[in-house]
């Protein structure tokens, strides 16, 4: 049965230690306006669960959905550009931070990178970051269907490079066109036992 299907809004917060418990959760953390919440929506079938803009940085809290009894996806504001005041900067750094040192019950991070524009510096302080804390993460490249077919499987080395890993460990997805999104289905299902 698709638990997905099910999944609806829980709650928002901006102190991750007011989340409370859960049995396990996966997180998705990238860079503003990568497609976090675009991705989100396509993996649970339901374009309106969790808002979306065109307009970076317009996820500012930490946002909760709940799928089967206890079990969560969230969905972290962006780091980067964002509009509004520079300090909100500050404050969803501390807040991505502040969530993923403290869940007992992450399963895994799933760090999104836009793949037409490649890695920043930002996506590469992030991995170094989950890195050096023990953070269990996949890289998720979105927007893959903006990249001509015959630049592909250089962007895929560079990306790779970049983030100091091997091209098959990248996940490659485009939430427009639905490419890559059913294995990343299945395996935030095994990560949730669902």
């Amino acid at each position: 049965m698709n638990r997905f299907g099910e999944a609806r809004y829980l709650k928002s917060i901006y102190n991750p230690m007011e989340l409370g418990d859960c049995e396990a959760e996966v997180a998705f953390v990238g860079r503003s306006n990568v497609g976090k919440s675009t991705v989100l929506n396509v993996i649970c079938g339901n374009k309106n669960l969790a808002r979306t803009s065109q307009t970076p940085g317009m996820t500012r809290t930490i946002n909760v959905f709940l799928i089967g009894k206890n079990k969560w996806i969230v969905d972290l504001p962006g780091y980067g550009f964002a509009a509004g005041p520079k300090n909100d900067l500050h404050k969803f750094k501390e807040m991505i931070k502040g969530y993923l040192l403290s869940r007992p019950t992450l399963r895994m991070a799933l760090m999104l990178v836009d793949g037409n524009v490649g890695v920043t510096k930002l996506d590469e302080h992030m991995a170094m970051w989950l890195q050096l804390n023990n953070i269990p993460y996949y890289v998720i490249v979105n927007k893959c269907d903006k990249i001509n077919s015959s630049k592909q499987q250089n962007r895929r080395m560079e990306i790779a490079h970049k983030l100091g890993m091997t091209p098959e460990k990248l996940r490659w997805v485009s939430a427009e066109n639905g490419m890559g999104m059913s294995a990343l289905r299945n395996e935030i299902a095994e990560l949730l036992e669902l």
